[in-house]
């Protein structure tokens, strides 16, 4: 079987072409896993792949407790999504522990 204009990404058993003694062959990026990939699957599909890519990160949230432990965040955008197989995305989210230390904390009223 072929797997020309049949390439999709991750576990896709939809996306098959007739193979030999009437057995299918996949062409979803999974099949390298499980070795039932169409003969023409690396040379068609892989060409293809488009890996993630991220932009830059945004900056650090303020601390969410004014005073004590709490935490800060921050976050990035996918740019170029995976296709065709290529590489998935990395986090796009970090959080990170911060102390709050607003200029009211320790003061009694």
């Amino acid at each position: 079987g072929s797997c020309r204009h049949r390439c999709c990404p991750g576990r896709n058993n939809a996306c098959w072409a007739p193979g030999t003694r009437r057995a299918h062959c996949y062409c979803d990026s999974y099949c390298q896993r499980t070795g039932d990939c169409c003969h023409d699957y690396l040379a068609t599909c892989r060409r293809a792949a488009v890996g993630c890519a991220v932009g830059p990160w945004g900056p650090w949230s303020g601390c969410s407790s004014p005073c004590g432990v709490g935490s800060r965040a921050r976050s990035r955008q996918v740019t170029v999504p995976p296709r065709h197989g290529g590489d998935p995305c990395p986090d796009l989210k970090q959080r990170r522990g911060c102390l709050g230390q607003h200029p009211t904390c320790g003061t009694a009223k």
